[in-house]
């Protein structure tokens, strides 16, 4: 049985249990919100024998991130995806997906399954139509066979671009930026050839029987998203996150878990009404963002620009968020890539939990902050995101040992530190409160 199968049958699972220690949540509220389907337990069933670490996704969960690996046609290197995979989880990603394009895909993944205690997801439209010369030539057994077998290898959930039809076409010809989902152009160009219903959508129940035998998580592709400010919100996003409800209902009524992928490209004004307009539209199910980035004038710091858009969307009620890095818009990130990508959206992530007011989301910027305070330079570097980069920060102008417990930092310097200013200030202000409560004490003698 799947999770939501035994959360709706008043069963506590051990994966429920090991996520209910890792949230700090009660083991009954982690069943109840799995059973309404708010929450997802993305664990192929398979995964979890290779070693996987349960983890939750849903609004009652801390926000998570998701960084993209994957090889492409220009390189494919397995050393080089797990290189990734461990800077990914070191710095903190909760996911990652293989959105390898590129060779040695079967290799490169399971290397990836096995070595990965964080799920795995996948789109396997990307592996399915290198087995083609044209996008045409795919079948939808041909889909389906794909799923079933990215299944066994231990993919924990899957992007599957089936809200996309055929009449949503025609809303996107007024785009700047057209359809720029890969896998939602590839099923759109397949519907244009055929002049057929996208083969996602018609055999969906077949795609839930697959995804129920291994327990693998919908992640609902948002085909239709918008690839640019211009595109935002605009009819043809809005058409396809409706059947992107109807789905996620479907889906359920199979015993499956899913979750609903976001919008892209998302001015600020907009990123509250979209998260809400998602949670109706899908009955609440777990939003995944990717973005949203919040201009289009930043190539190079589009890590930066969507994790402004990541933040506000996690606290408006997003549950993950796919990172961004400084190559989107230009290329095939590397190792570099995904630390600036995870470091920028671990803070998005963590914003929103401080925003959503999240019990103990403050405790670390608390600690911090006295660490900061007391001048522990070694405490500061141990609560950092990125202990590494605070301590290179440091030494780069003050690198001897002996500045590791001085009272002041390069910035400010021995004479100006406004907290050491501030220590002296409150040990004055103390020792007038000790004379003003002995005055009247010896007045009275």
């Amino acid at each position: 049985m799947t999770q939501i199968e035994l959360a709706r049958g008043g069963v506590i699972s051990p994966e429920m249990e090991f996520v209910a220690r890792r949230e700090g949540l009660e083991p009954e509220l982690i069943r109840s919100e799995v059973a309404r389907g708010r929450m997802i337990i993305p664990a192929n069933t398979v995964h979890l024998r290779l070693g996987l670490q349960p983890m939750a996704i849903g609004i009652k969960a801390s926000c998570k991130i998701n960084a993209n690996i994957g090889n492409s046609a220009v390189t494919s290197l397995a050393d080089n995806e797990l290189a990734k995979l461990r800077m990914a989880i070191d710095l903190g990603a909760d996911t990652v997906m293989d959105l390898s394009t590129g060779g040695n895909i079967d290799s490169i993944r399971a290397a990836i399954i096995e070595a990965s205690p964080v799920p795995v997801g996948t789109v396997p439209m990307y592996q399915a139509i290198q087995n083609v010369k044209k996008v045409e030539e795919l079948t939808a057994q041909d889909l389906l066979d794909m799923v079933e077998h990215q299944a066994r290898q231990g993919v924990d959930y899957m992007t599957l671009h089936a809200g996309i039809l055929r009449d949503y076409i025609p809303l996107t010809a007024h785009r700047i930026t057209g359809i720029v989902s890969r896998g939602g152009s590839l099923i759109a160009q397949w519907m244009i050839a055929h002049n057929r219903e996208n083969p996602l959508y018609t055999h969906f129940d077949d795609l839930c029987d697959i995804m129920r035998e291994y327990d693998v998580s919908f992640s609902l592709g948002d085909s239709l998203r918008p690839g640019c400010i211009a595109d935002a919100s605009d009819a043809a996003q809005f058409a396809e996150l409706r059947t992107l409800g109807e789905l996620t209902r479907r889906a359920w009524d199979r015993g499956c878990q899913v979750m609903v992928e976001g919008p892209g490209h998302v001015p600020m004004d907009q990123i509250a009404m979209n998260m809400e307009k998602q949670a109706v539209e899908c009955n609440e199910a777990p939003f995944y963002v990717l973005g949203p980035l919040v201009t289009d004038i930043a190539p190079g710091y589009d890590h930066i620009t969507s994790a402004i858009g990541a933040a506000l969307a996690g606290w408006h009620g997003a549950s993950m968020l796919c990172y961004v890095t400084p190559k989107e818009h230009l290329g095939l990130p590397e190792v570099e890539d995904v630390r600036q990508g995870v470091i920028a959206y671990k803070i998005a992530a963590h914003a929103a939990d401080l925003a959503r007011h999240r019990p103990g989301s403050r405790d670390r910027d608390d600690a911090i902050s006295r660490a900061r305070y007391s001048f522990n330079w070694e405490e500061q570097f141990r609560l950092s995101l990125d202990p590494e980069t605070a301590r290179r920060m440091h030494d780069e102008t003050l690198p001897q040992e002996a500045f590791k417990t001085a009272a002041f930092c390069s910035m400010c310097g021995p004479k100006f530190c406004s907290m050491r200013i501030s220590e002296d200030i409150r040990k004055h202000a103390a020792a007038t409160a000790a004379l003003v409560q002995l005055e009247p004490a010896a007045a009275a003698h």
